[in-house]
């Protein structure tokens, strides 16, 4: 059985919502873009927002959570098993739990990668408010959304998002990986877990490796040498004391972004947060 798109319809978009997602700030990325350049890189995928909109001919993603990179790799590789594996699940609460707590199995061990990125969208799709978020043993803890009638699945973006990555680079590694890899004339989009505002702020567990102050600072230094390769880079983090003392020898620009994810309630909302550039 073959899936037919309908109508023609070029459009990606972000198949996972993502903490800290970008689609709110397009504007201002697309606004900053280096004015030309050859490769685009991306080793804090994501939910990918600037890389699905610009929809770059030749480029690499990467992140360091493997359960996200499987995703990518399985849309590009295999979009209509994904699809059929999708459309399979339940909505239910008890479902849900049963789906989330896969991971704290061995059975969890013999999922094919399809089964894997199915069970990584459908979560998506149906926990709290779309985070990713995993204990120190890297399992999934985030509890059930309960929306009435949650889209899990658009078949015609999914299959769009899937030729699109089909000239892409996608691997699971560590940011600091891309410099073995660019060369003068590219851009590399750096998209961070952000410094913390404050210590009750934190929320960096997108995997079982945290991204704490060292962490910071290895990534200043990938972009000090990313700088000295003739390699354009823009950074997005948080408006902080540290971040503008680490970067101060390049271009900060300040913008405004919405967070949804705070644990006090007041401190949602609009807030600034830099884009930091070396061009």
């Amino acid at each position: 059985m073959a899936l037919v798109l309908e109508k023609e319809n070029t459009q990606t978009l972000p198949f996972v919502k993502w903490a800290g997602g970008k689609r709110q700030l397009m504007h201002e990325l697309i606004k900053n873009l280096p004015k030309s350049y050859n490769r685009y890189f991306e080793p804090f995928v994501g939910g990918g927002a600037l890389f699905f909109q610009i929809q770059p001919q030749n480029a690499y993603i990467a992140d360091i959570n493997e359960e996200l990179i499987n995703l990518y790799l399985t849309v590009k590789n295999n979009p209509c098993e994904l699809i059929w594996s999708i459309e399979k699940h339940e909505i239910s609460e008890e479902y849900f739990l049963k789906i989330r707590n896969l991971d704290r199995l061995d059975e969890y061990n013999f999922l094919s990668n399809t089964q894997r990125a199915s069970r990584f969208i459908y979560l998506n799709k149906t926990c709290y408010n779309g985070l990713y978020r995993v204990n120190s043993k890297g399992h999934f803890n985030v509890p059930y959304g309960k929306y009435k009638n949650p889209t899990i699945v658009d078949v015609d973006n999914l299959l769009n998002c899937s030729k699109l990555l089909k000239n892409t680079q996608i691997k699971c590694a560590d940011f600091s990986e891309i410099l073995t890899s660019v060369k003068s004339g590219d851009f590399v989009y750096l998209d961070p877990p952000y410094m913390p505002l404050s210590e009750t702020s934190n929320f960096t567990s997108y995997t079982k490796y945290k991204f704490d102050i060292e962490a910071q600072i290895r990534l200043k230094n990938t972009c000090d040498a990313l700088n000295n390769k003739g390699v354009f880079f823009m950074l997005s983090n948080s408006d902080t004391k540290i971040i503008n003392e680490l970067y101060s020898n390049y271009e900060i620009k300040k913008v405004l972004a919405s967070r949804a994810i705070n644990s006090n309630a007041k401190n949602r909302g609009k807030i600034t947060e830099v884009l930091i550039r070396n061009y």
